[in-house]
């Protein structure tokens, strides 16, 4: 039975290897995003309530389509609300140096 050392470059390169190669496959294939969400998926997703989320459908803020008693959010509306209620970032004068 032979006997291998592995140095650190060696692990050092294996590392690099292994990164690019894990780098390659996530860039490789877009991943496939679902165009329907269901009420637990969405609620999962913002992390908020069933209540928020009827809350959010009742005022209007959410679209939803209703078939047979499931309600479907379109994930480009989902996208849509998040960006209109994106609120930028103001520079905090306190840390300026």
């Amino acid at each position: 039975m032979a006997i291998e050392v592995i140095t650190r470059e060696d692990l050092n390169e294996f590392r690099t290897l292994l990164l690019s190669d894990l780098n390659a496959m996530f860039n490789s294939k877009p991943q496939q995003q679902k165009k329907w969400l269901k009420s637990n998926e969405v609620r999962k997703l913002l992390n908020i309530s069933s209540g928020t989320l009827q809350n959010l459908r009742v005022n209007g803020t959410l679209t939803y389509t209703k078939i047979g008693g499931i309600l479907y959010y379109s994930s480009n509306d989902l996208e849509k609300v998040i960006e209109i209620n994106k609120v930028e970032a103001t520079p905090n004068l306190f840390n300026r140096k």
